[in-house]
C-alpha cells in the first residue's frame, strides 16, 4: 500500500515510508488547514484528492519542508525536513501557480533549476530533464509561447532536474486538455516505475483514478481515507451498493430478485432497466445473474453505478461533515 492511515493500521508504523507524517497539524491564526494527519507513502504513485481548500496545498507545502506544521512531524527518507538542505537535494516541488518567466526559454529555466540545486555537470543533467518531457524541439523557444500543457512539462523537468527519489506535484494537470494530460501521465507512469516516490494532488476525480492506485482523500483538513480505491470501497459495506441491469425480461427479474437477502430494493429506471440496491458488494455481484439463470432471463449488460472515486469522496465527504 502506497499510502496508508497510520489509524486504521492499528497504530503501526511502516519502516519502509518514504514520507511519514505523525499527527500533523496547521493552523493559521483560528483558520485549521490541516487537523491531525497521520498518512505515510511509499514508492509509486499516490493521488492527494481533495476539494479546494481541504488542506492539500498545506500538507504538501509541508512535506517540502516550506512551511512548519504547528504540531507534529514529517520526515522524508528517514530525514526530518526543516532545517536540512541535503533532504531538499533529494525532493523535487512542482507548485500548483507557474512562477515562470515568460521570456526565458523552457531549457534556461530548467537550467536555471539545476543551478540552484547545485547539479554538476550541468549541460547533461538539464538534457536528459528536457528529453525526459519530450520538449527538445521546443527547448530554446521563450515560455511564453508555450501552450498550458508544454509548459506544465517543462515545469516537471524543471523539477527533476536534480534526479529526485520524491516529487511532490501540486495540481499538475490544472488547465491542460486531454491529450496534454494523457503526455503528462505517460511522463509520470515513467517516473514512478523508476521507483520514486510521487505524490500529485488534485481536486479533479478522473485524473486521480487514472494516475494513481493509491490514494489519500482531504476532506477539512483531515484523511477521511487512504490506501488502494477499490480497497476502500470494498470496506464501505454500510454503504448501498448500486447495479444497473439490462436484461431481457426485466419485471420477471426483479419479481426474484426482491425475495433475496442480499438485494435491498429494485426499481425499474426511465429505460426500463433495473436498479439494484444492496450492502454486500460480491453477494449482489453473485446474486443477479444466478437469478437470472433461474428465471431463465437473458443480461445484456450489467453495469455499477457507483464504483468510480466520485462516488467514494461524495460519500466520505458527507461523512466528514456528519
Amino acid at each position: 500500500m502506497t499510502a496508508q492511515n497510520d489509524r486504521a493500521n492499528g497504530g503501526h508504523r511502516s519502516t519502509d515510508a518514504t514520507i511519514l507524517v505523525e499527527g500533523v497539524s496547521r493552523w493559521f491564526g483560528s483558520v485549521v488547514a490541516v487537523n491531525d494527519v497521520s498518512v505515510e507513502f511509499r514508492p509509486g504513485v499516490t493521488g492527494l484528492l481533495g476539494p479546494n481548500g481541504a488542506g492539500k496545498t498545506t500538507l504538501l507545502r509541508m512535506i517540502a519542508g516550506l512551511s512548519e506544521p504547528s504540531s507534529g512531524k514529517i520526515s522524508v527518507l528517514g530525514e526530518p525536513v526543516r532545517g536540512d538542505p541535503a533532504i531538499f537535494a533529494r525532493m523535487g516541488l512542482m507548485p500548483e501557480h507557474e512562477g515562470v518567466y515568460q521570456f526565458m526559454s523552457g531549457r534556461a529555466f530548467v537550467e536555471f533549476n539545476a543551478r540552484l540545486q547545485g547539479v554538476s555537470p550541468l549541460a547533461p543533467a538539464v538534457d536528459r530533464a528536457v528529453e525526459l518531457v519530450d520538449l527538445e524541439s521546443v527547448q530554446q523557444r521563450a515560455l511564453g509561447g508555450y501552450s498550458r500543457g508544454m509548459r506544465q512539462r517543462m515545469r516537471l523537468a524543471a523539477a527533476l532536474v536534480h534526479d529526485p527519489e520524491v516529487l511532490l506535484l501540486d495540481e499538475p494537470l490544472s488547465g491542460t486538455d486531454p491529450r496534454q494530460r494523457l503526455e503528462f501521465q505517460t511522463i509520470v507512469d515513467r517516473l514512478a516505475r523508476e521507483g520514486r516516490t510521487i505524490v500529485i494532488s488534485s481536486h479533479i476525480l478522473e485524473e486521480i483514478e487514472v494516475m494513481a492506485r493509491e490514494i489519500v482523500l482531504m476532506v477539512s483538513g483531515k484523511v477521511a481515507a487512504s490506501g488502494d480505491f477499490h480497497a476502500i470501497r470494498r470496506a464501505m459495506n454500510e454503504r448501498p451498493y448500486l447495479v444497473r441491469v439490462e436484461c431481457s425480461d426485466a419485471r420477471q427479474l426483479a419479481s426474484s430478485l426482491v425475495r433475496l437477502v442480499e438485494v435491498d430494493s429494485v426499481t425499474l429506471d426511465e429505460d426500463g432497466a433495473l436498479l439494484v440496491r444492496g450492502s454486500d458488494v460480491r453477494a449482489l455481484q453473485r446474486a443477479i445473474p444466478t437469478a437470472a439463470v433461474a428465471e431463465e432471463v437473458s443480461l445484456t449488460r450489467v453495469e455499477p453505478l457507483d464504483d468510480t472515486l466520485e462516488s467514494v469522496f461524495t460519500y466520505l465527504a458527507g461523512r466528514s461533515r456528519a
